[in-house]
């Protein structure tokens, strides 16, 4: 047989080397001792990331539209450094309407999701405030594992941040009466499976948060859109009492959708499982996932969204606002400038019957007082007063939030008007349009250069994660060389507004203000959508 020939000595020098730097990194990845295991994570900069975490079994076979239940500890050392499969949903890579690439799932979605993720300071000196993040969707989608939810930047400034995954559509919200006989023998909430998710990765951030730094104690529960939405029904939940001491709602009131009865959602069950052919509960736990597809309308069918089940969600959030059934925890929210325009985009030409048309729907007998505050003599007049209705019809959602809320409160609340136009493409139509605040926050800028920030979007987000990051740690927002954000009192009604400028502003112009009072009064529901 012929011998090789020698390895000539730099290359043996440089493949010594190159290994020596693979065993320094592999000892300087992170490691955290959790109730299930040992994590192994990764370093990003002075950041460390565990990714993947499950804080759930898999919601499979028999725990399909279970409660969820205790992970299965492992042995040896589990690595945690890429994101776990999303939640079953449907996927648009390219995104949708306003919200680009960034702001949507990728990678793999799966029925096997209840994962969540961590990025924690990589040097810690004494616990730190923590923020879980629910992702918004309607319901429908969302994941922790989207780009702009990504934690580092907001961890190096001094918190821990944490991601989560939630069962959606059918998944996380069909129930029917065998369900609701099985949970009753099982003292198990009979449906709201996604927020039995959200409360059992808040109970696993209690049990192992100070593995990573983080303060049990000081956990701030956040979310944006239906994430907001889950924030305001926990609030109100007996279930998540005690799990969090601090909330954050962007773009999500009480009555952002409706939340329909347990009976109503008995009634889409049953409905929904004999569409399918399915006559036992143990047949609709047979089904494969994607047989367990709908048509149903998003944030309006019983099928997939919240409901009143009479545990977890003993009441409407709305309702239990106003009874003063809450948890009475600092709060910082807020809604954007545009929030319809992903929704409802503007028309182009809007002309004068259309324009009276939608103002006797929205106010009814109140349309020509409201016609002679929005005055729109021409059609891009129209487009431009057709906005600012929508944008004030929400500030007077958060004006009669914040009444209800105000009569029984012990805490401060935080309001903001997000008014900045994210850069990108169509930014003209779009405008300030619903989460575009989000990578703001969150100092996520980064993960889309397509859309050319400037040096203005950075300063901007450098202010906003600074005050996200005050209130994380201390439930209020203000800081050092931070403009004054005021708390929002029945008496001063004085809300932030964020953008190119942060100034203090009243939550709407007298004459506008008097106008909501009473269309409120004669039983008119403002809403932000």
């Amino acid at each position: 047989m012929k011998r090789s020939a020698p390895l000539p000595l730099a290359v043996v020098i440089l493949a010594a080397l190159a290994w020596a730097g693979v065993c320094a990194a592999a000892a300087r990845a992170p490691r955290a001792p959790v109730a299930d295991g040992e994590l192994l994570g990764l370093r990003e900069g002075g950041v460390n990331a565990f990714l993947g975490v499950p804080y759930a079994a898999a919601p499979v076979g028999v725990n399909r539209w279970r409660a969820p239940q205790p992970p299965r500890p492992w042995h040896g050392v589990r690595r945690a450094r890429h994101f776990a499969p999303s939640c079953r949903q449907a996927l648009t890579l390219r995104g949708i309407g306003p919200w680009s690439p960034e702001y949507v799932v990728h990678g793999r979605v799966s029925e096997n999701c209840l994962y969540l993720n961590i990025w924690a300071p990589a040097h810690v000196r004494h616990p730190l405030p923590v923020m879980v993040w629910i992702p918004g969707g309607a319901f429908i989608s969302g994941s922790g594992s989207v780009p702009i939810y990504n934690g580092r930047h907001l961890a190096a400034r001094g918190i821990i941040v944490v991601t989560i995954n939630y069962r959606l559509e059918v998944f996380g919200f069909f129930t029917d009466p065998a369900l609701v006989a099985e949970a009753k023998r099982l003292h198990e909430p009979p449906g709201n499976w996604g927020l039995q998710d959200m409360i059992a990765a808040l109970r696993w951030v209690r049990a192992n948060i100070a593995a990573f730094g983080g303060d049990p104690r000081a956990v701030t529960l956040a979310g944006q859109s239906a994430g907001a939405i889950a924030v305001q029904e926990l609030i109100t939940s007996p279930l998540a009492a005690g799990l969090f001491a601090r909330a954050i709602a962007e773009s999500g009131l009480p009555n952002s959708a409706p939340t329909p009865s347990l009976a109503a959602a008995e009634r889409a069950g049953t409905a929904f499982a004999l569409a399918k052919g399915a006559t036992t509960l143990s047949a609709l736990r047979a089904l494969p996932p994607r047989r367990l597809a709908t048509s149903a309308a998003p944030m309006t069918s019983a099928l997939i969204m919240p409901i009143v089940d009479g545990q977890l969600l003993p009441a409407a959030p709305e309702r239990a606002l106003a009874l003063g059934r809450f948890v009475h925890t600092p709060m910082l929210l807020g809604m954007n400038a545009d929030e319809n325009t992903g929704f409802h985009a503007n028309p182009a030409r809007l002309g004068r019957a259309a324009w009276r048309a939608y103002l006797r729907r929205s106010f009814g007998a109140l349309a020509p007082r409201f016609a002679r505050l929005f005055p729109a003599f021409g059609a891009p007049a129209r487009a431009g007063a057709l906005r600012a209705v929508r944008r004030d019809l929400g500030l007077a959602a958060l004006y009669r939030w914040s009444r209800l809320r105000l009569a029984h409160a012990r805490s401060p609340v935080y309001a903001y008007l997000w008014t900045h136009v994210e850069p990108g493409p169509r930014s003209r139509l779009w405008r300030v349009f619903h989460s575009s605040e989000i990578p703001y926050v969150f100092g996520t800028l980064a993960v889309a250069p397509q859309r050319r920030f400037s040096p203005l979007d950075r300063a901007i987000s450098r202010r906003m994660s600074r005050y996200w990051v005050n209130f994380v740690k201390t439930g209020d927002p203000n800081g050092a060389g931070l403009p004054h954000w005021p708390a929002l009192t029945g008496r001063g009604l004085r809300i932030m507004q964020l953008g190119a400028r942060a100034a203090p502003r009243r939550i709407l112009p007298p004459r506008v203000l008097r106008a909501m009072r009473a269309f409120i009064a004669a039983g008119g529901t403002p809403k932000l959508f």
